[in-house]
């Protein structure tokens, strides 16, 4: 349809140049031949080599009636016409033939430089996709888009997964798609703008792609294939990484756990069995209050022990997928009352105060749990601390949150550690060899604020360091605790 006009507006605009040259402005022969030349280079740039062959017909017989004698017929008495009016046939195609040539190679060129363009916005798009979710699915979706497929498939022969993408259906080709990634083949169907081709890294086929929606050229479609392939590959090795990295990262902290169970429980145990060797002495006096002092100090250790061991417990629970609360409504103050209590061996006679200066709501927590989270930030404080300067615990409520925040006064922690040390098995290399500890405690106590809704952050300055715990208050009632500034007495 489209043709038919531009054919009628080329033959109409032979008819008004006729018209012009003879009857409005009359011009002679030469003057009307380059007229007629210059309507068909026009009409050879704008539409093509076709419509301006047909207007240089129309033209060389329009110019033979009106301008070659003798006029009014479409006979040439002068055999010298003959020449001129072959020329002017013969230059009006070449031209136009030429003209259209370009155009085309112009076009092409613009296509190329599209082509390019798109080739790097996809190359682009793969740096930026995150390898961690779904690094194939995601890479066909951005095809898509970048060179506007209306379908995508790709076939992973290693994870024998089919990836599709676009808005049109692009079923029914699978077999080909497992032909092409075993052995490197490659299919057209030129009717449908489909095309399959093999994905290789080197001369080894390792997928298989399938597009459709646009004419595309060869290699075009070969540094498609070339970036799937790079793509792919990189995501594999990033995922092997990680899987040695989660490996070694899984073996260090068994060795770590290892180490720290066997550390703390080493303590309550040396001074079980020391209490017992001394009952079991047979010349060991039988002073009654000293037998009673011995038995007490084993049931203190004894009780040290099992909660250490359910500590352990507590931490496996941690280390699933995810962590299992069962919430009660607590007292806050009166849990971290129970933690300095069990931790009583280990603070001995270092000042650790509870500040509560106002009512409290009860809010649903699991008590284990917070209270090892509590355990882990007092364990911190103490370590890293002067002995004589004191460990304060704050509570207070703030609109929709309570807030239990521990501060100790020791020499802090630099500004650029300070957004690793929730890391797990991270410790900073100014204290690594000089405290022990296991690099756990601060991401355990994370972990358990997070299950709970709430957050755990720190701000730290030389000379002071808080921990601070954030939790949802929910609808929980309000409960009157008194003010307090509790100071650990001497044991």
């Amino acid at each position: 349809m489209w043709r038919a006009i531009r054919l009628s507006f080329s033959v109409a605009g032979v008819a008004l140049v006729t018209w012009v040259a003879s009857k409005a402005v009359p011009v002679n022969a030469t003057t009307a031949g380059f007229l007629y030349l210059l309507l068909v280079l026009v009409i050879a740039t704008g539409w093509g080599f076709f419509e301006a062959v047909v207007a240089s017909v129309v033209a060389t017989l329009m110019y033979n009636f009106y301008f070659l004698p003798p006029i009014g017929q479409l006979t040439i008495a002068d055999p010298q016409n003959w020449v001129a009016l072959f020329s002017f046939l013969t230059t009006a195609v070449v031209a136009s033939h030429l003209s259209t040539e370009a155009r085309r190679r112009a076009s092409d060129a613009v296509g190329r430089q599209q082509d390019l363009e798109r080739l790097y916005t996809f190359s682009r798009a793969i740096l930026l996709i995150d390898k961690s979710e779904g690094f194939a699915r995601q890479l066909v979706r951005k095809l898509a888009e970048v060179f506007d497929f209306t379908a995508v498939v790709l076939y992973d022969r290693r994870a024998e997964e089919f990836y599709r993408a676009g808005p049109a259906d692009f079923d029914g080709l699978e077999d080909q798609l497992r032909e092409s990634a075993l052995h490197g083949t490659a299919y057209a169907d030129v009717e449908r703008d489909r095309t399959i081709t093999a994905v290789t890294l080197g001369t080894r086929p390792i997928a298989a792609l399938a597009l459709q929606g646009r004419p595309i050229a060869d290699a075009v479609c070969q540094g498609i294939g070339n970036l799937i392939a790079i793509g792919l590959e990189q995501a594999r090795a990033q995922e092997l990484t990680a899987q040695i990295d989660a490996a070694r990262q899984s073996e260090k902290l068994r060795t770590t756990l290892l180490d720290a169970m066997a550390h703390e429980f080493k303590t309550p145990l040396t001074s079980v069995i020391a209490v017992t060797t001394a009952l079991l002495n047979p010349e060991s006096h039988d002073d009654p209050a000293s037998r009673l002092e011995l038995l007490k100090i084993a049931d203190e250790e004894a009780h040290h022990l099992k909660e250490l061991i359910n500590d352990a417990v507590e931490m496996g629970r941690l280390d699933g997928t995810a962590i299992r609360l069962e919430a009660e409504p607590a007292d806050l103050v009166q849990m971290v009352r129970e933690v300095i209590a069990s931790m009583r061996c280990y603070i001995d006679d270092r000042p650790v105060d509870i500040v509560c200066d106002q009512e409290l709501p009860r809010i649903p927590v699991d008590h284990r749990l917070l209270k090892l989270a509590v355990k882990q930030l007092l364990d911190n404080a103490l370590k890293y601390s002067p002995t004589r300067k004191p460990v304060t615990v704050r509570i207070n409520s703030a609109g929709d949150l309570v807030r239990l925040a521990v501060t100790d006064h020791g020499d802090g922690i630099p500004p650029n550690e300070q957004s690793r040390i929730f890391d797990r098995l991270y410790r900073s290399p100014s204290v690594e060899r000089q405290i022990p500890g296991s690099g756990l405690g601060l991401s355990i106590a994370l972990n358990i604020v997070r299950a709970h809704n709430g957050e755990l952050s720190v701000s730290s300055d030389p000379g002071e360091t808080t921990f601070l715990i954030s939790l949802p208050a929910g609808l929980a009632e309000l409960k009157p605790v008194e003010v307090t500034t509790w100071v650990r007495e001497k044991s």
